[in-house]
């Protein structure tokens, strides 16, 4: 089944405490590449929202970002981040001494930054709990959207294969012609040449040409790929390395065709076959 790694989601909660929100994006990328951001008193989220991208996602540079805006309230019970402000008072000196500056971060710099204040008339466990789970929901929806995303992909790939089908299939049906068109020609010109060709040496020259004209194993093996490709697709699993290096073959059959062209209609299905197979690869960089 084809899944497209381009895709977007956005979820929100609300309720007495405030509101959550949760957006991810993700781009094609040859691995599984998280980047999470979360605000200070989320932090220790991470760890399972990895897991839950791990556990759905193989393929993808993904973005998770969370949002949280606590409601206002009349009364308050705030309490410091004293752990926190540690760390910000240690960064500080550790920079004065790399840099030779005498800064002093002041005590209002501090209470500007993110967590260092914390609200506990809210239950901590219970918003991070909402958070967790609004964050599967976003993941899920993501993942439809890949879904629905990977349904234009593939029907775009058949629509193509067809038409490379078409034009090996009438590749094929024109060989037969070509080769004895190239064989009546070339004796027309020896005898408008009046050259003295030996029967053995003119034979050889004719099976040299059929053999140079004879691209029916290369066609064989795009039927063959074409197959191997349509199979893929509707396949199970991550797909995209798998079609990336059938595009390969398949390209690597229709240079082999152009190279051994001996008319124009030959040349031409094989630009067109590279064309419709460049056009192929590039969509199959999104798929996961």
């Amino acid at each position: 089944m084809v899944h497209s790694m381009t895709a977007f989601s956005r979820k929100q909660v609300e309720s007495e405490w405030g509101s959550l929100t949760w957006e991810i994006r993700s781009v094609n990328h040859r691995y599984l590449e998280p980047s999470i951001r979360l605000p200070e008193n989320f932090r220790n989220l991470e760890n399972s929202v990895r897991k839950q991208l791990r556990e759905k996602l193989h393929r993808g540079k993904v973005e998770c970002q969370l949002k949280f805006q606590a409601l206002e309230s009349k009364e308050k019970d705030w309490q410091l981040n004293l752990e926190l402000i540690s760390r910000l008072t240690r960064a500080n000196s550790e920079i004065n001494k790399q840099t030779g500056g005498d800064s002093v971060i002041s005590s209002l710099d501090i209470l500007k930054w993110p967590g260092v204040i914390s609200d506990q008339s809210l239950e901590e466990e219970v918003f991070k709990q909402e958070a967790l789970t609004l964050f599967g929901k976003a993941l899920n929806d993501l993942i439809v959207t890949r879904k629905r995303e990977g349904e234009s992909l593939r029907y775009l790939l058949l629509k193509r294969i067809e038409s490379i089908q078409s034009i090996v299939d009438s590749i094929r049906s024109k060989m037969p012609a070509i080769i004895t068109k190239q064989k009546e020609n070339l004796l027309l010109r020896l005898e408008e040449l009046k050259a003295e060709f030996e029967l053995t040496r003119l034979e050889q020259e004719i099976a040299i040409l059929a053999q140079k004209a004879d691209v029916d194993e290369e066609l064989d093996r795009l039927d063959s790929h074409l197959q191997e490709v349509k199979r893929v697709i509707d396949s199970d699993g991550q797909i995209g390395r798998r079609l990336d290096f059938l595009m390969q073959e398949l390209n690597r059959e229709a240079n082999t065709l152009s190279s051994k062209s001996i008319v124009v209609e030959t040349t031409q299905g094989a630009v067109e076959l590279k064309v419709l197979i460049e056009q192929m690869r590039e969509q199959i960089q999104n798929i996961e």
